[in-house]
Protein backbone atom coordinates (compact mmCIF):
# COMPACT_ATOMS: atom_id res chain seq x y z
CA UNK A 1 0.00 0.00 0.00
CA UNK A 2 2.87 2.66 0.25
CA UNK A 3 3.21 2.35 -3.51
CA UNK A 4 -0.68 3.83 -3.01
CA UNK A 5 0.40 6.53 -1.18
CA UNK A 6 3.14 7.65 -2.90
CA UNK A 7 1.44 7.46 -6.19
CA UNK A 8 -1.58 9.50 -4.81
CA UNK A 9 0.63 11.91 -3.82
CA UNK A 10 2.50 12.35 -7.58
CA UNK A 11 -1.36 12.68 -9.07
CA UNK A 12 -2.19 15.28 -6.24
CA UNK A 13 1.10 17.03 -6.88
CA UNK A 14 0.73 16.85 -10.30
CA UNK A 15 -2.89 18.62 -10.11
CA UNK A 16 -1.91 21.23 -7.86
CA UNK A 17 0.71 21.98 -9.73
CA UNK A 18 -1.77 22.30 -12.92
CA UNK A 19 -3.98 24.82 -10.40
CA UNK A 20 -0.71 27.07 -10.16
CA UNK A 21 -0.55 27.07 -13.64
CA UNK A 22 -4.44 27.92 -14.09
CA UNK A 23 -3.40 30.92 -11.66
CA UNK A 24 -1.12 32.02 -13.70
CA UNK A 25 -2.90 32.48 -17.03
CA UNK A 26 -5.97 33.29 -15.82
CA UNK A 27 -3.55 36.58 -14.26
CA UNK A 28 -1.50 37.40 -17.77
CA UNK A 29 -4.88 36.96 -19.44
CA UNK A 30 -6.16 39.38 -17.82
CA UNK A 31 -2.78 42.02 -18.22
CA UNK A 32 -2.79 40.87 -21.67
CA UNK A 33 -5.57 43.95 -22.24
CA UNK A 34 -7.44 41.74 -24.87
CA UNK A 35 -11.29 42.55 -25.96
CA UNK A 36 -13.88 41.48 -23.76
CA UNK A 37 -14.55 38.47 -25.99
CA UNK A 38 -11.30 36.99 -26.45
CA UNK A 39 -10.79 37.35 -22.94
CA UNK A 40 -14.10 35.43 -22.15
CA UNK A 41 -12.68 32.86 -24.36
CA UNK A 42 -9.31 32.19 -23.31
CA UNK A 43 -10.51 32.37 -19.41
CA UNK A 44 -13.59 29.89 -19.91
CA UNK A 45 -10.70 27.27 -21.84
CA UNK A 46 -8.84 28.00 -18.37
CA UNK A 47 -11.49 27.50 -15.82
CA UNK A 48 -12.06 23.91 -18.05
CA UNK A 49 -8.89 23.56 -17.41
CA UNK A 50 -9.19 24.29 -14.33
CA UNK A 51 -12.06 21.89 -13.24
CA UNK A 52 -9.60 19.09 -14.43
CA UNK A 53 -7.20 19.97 -12.28
CA UNK A 54 -9.24 19.94 -9.29
CA UNK A 55 -11.03 16.36 -10.04
CA UNK A 56 -7.01 15.09 -10.42
CA UNK A 57 -5.95 16.78 -7.35
CA UNK A 58 -8.96 14.92 -5.41
CA UNK A 59 -8.28 11.49 -6.87
CA UNK A 60 -4.58 11.13 -5.85
CA UNK A 61 -5.52 12.78 -1.97
CA UNK A 62 -8.57 9.50 -2.49
CA UNK A 63 -5.54 7.57 -3.31
CA UNK A 64 -3.06 9.16 -0.28
CA UNK A 65 -5.83 8.34 2.31
CA UNK A 66 -7.00 4.75 1.14
CA UNK A 67 -3.50 3.68 0.95
CA UNK A 68 -2.95 5.17 4.30
CA UNK A 69 -6.29 3.35 5.83
CA UNK A 70 -5.27 -0.34 3.68
CA UNK A 71 -1.68 -0.01 5.81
Amino acid sequence: MPLLVYAGTAIALAGLLTLGWCIWAAVAAKRAGLPDADLRARLQRIVTINMGALLISVIGLMSVVMGIFLS
